[in-house]
């Protein structure tokens, strides 16, 4: 299987109402931004997406509005399909296939202390269930522990399995992963040490952050690539401090305020996500209008 996924992708966020419904509108407005970055593609239906917080129902919904942009039809769409049951998780795929999505992902089962075997048979039953590659998925700080080194291996070793998402800070096993399964994809999800993780070789990144500085995470990888260290350290740096500042914020309710702080109607987050700073969007536009962070946003 080759390396056609490979690039940069925004775990897209989702848009919804005033009241907390799904909104199609606002997830328009929000695909629209994005995609006009320059980043290889989206990631729907994730862990940015709140898709913990939302019904099967509507993250069909959220497909089925993806899928009738112009815009992503010119990208590349990975469809994050986990839930908490396979059945769910199959209805999904099933779902981005037959709207001609490019690949599938999914978080480890998650909502019990489930064994290494259960793992591995979700992942199973979940790659044959459709034709499209899967990304699995290394998520430590969403399942409460590492997989081990030989699971993950298993995992990639599955028919119609393409590749990892590895959000974790242990390089050393994405290194390790990377010898034992070279021809396999291999993205990285903490977007503020993504420059470490490119060094090592990986394929690209998923990450929250790039709905707001896709460009930036573009040249990023482009700089490490073709290794002008400084100008990485630069683009790395300005990931950092508005990380930082989201820490204090809160993550996904800190983007979607910096979204709005740019004209985007990205909407709120879902209860019970909250801004944890009561003056979030003023503190996250005052970063996104100093230099030299407002030349990367769109």
């Amino acid at each position: 299987m080759g390396k056609s996924l490979e690039g940069m992708y925004a775990a897209l966020l989702t848009g919804f109402s005033d009241s907390g419904a799904f909104d199609a509108g606002r997830q328009t407005a929000i695909t629209d931004y994005v995609l006009r970055q320059g980043l290889q593609g989206i990631y729907i239906g994730g862990s940015s997406g709140e898709s913990g917080l939302m019904s099967t129902d509507e993250l069909l919904a959220q497909q089925a509005v993806i899928a009738g942009l112009p815009n992503a039809r010119n990208a590349q769409v990975i469809a994050h399909v986990g839930q908490p049951n396979t059945r769910d998780s199959i209805a999904l795929a099933k779902s981005a296939e037959q709207f001609g999505f490019d690949a599938l992902s999914a978080l480890p089962p998650h909502s019990y202390p489930f064994s290494d075997e259960e793992i591995f048979h979700y992942y199973a039953e979940l790659a044959a269930a459709t034709s499209l590659p899967l990304i699995v998925y290394e998520v430590p700080v969403r399942t409460g522990r590492p997989l081990p080194l030989a699971l993950l291996q298993r995992l990639l070793d599955l028919p119609n399995v393409a590749g990892i998402k590895f959000t974790s800070t242990d390089l050393f096993k994405l290194s390790m992963l990377r010898r034992s399964r070279p021809d396999k994809t291999y993205f990285f999800g903490f977007d503020e040490i993504f420059a470490g993780a490119a060094a090592l070789g990986c394929d690209g990144g998923i990450g929250t952050t790039y709905n707001v500085f896709g460009k930036l995470y573009v040249e990023l990888y482009k700089s490490v690539r073709s290794s002008d260290l400084r100008q990485a350290q630069e683009l790395q740096d300005i990931s950092q401090r508005f990380v930082e500042v989201l820490l204090e914020t809160g993550v996904i309710p800190g983007v979607k305020a910096a979204l709005r702080s740019i004209g985007v109607d990205a909407g709120f987050a879902r209860g019970p996500l909250i801004e944890l700073d009561t003056k979030t969007e003023e503190r996250i536009g005052a970063f996104l209008r100093s230099a030299p962070v407002q030349s990367w946003l769109s």
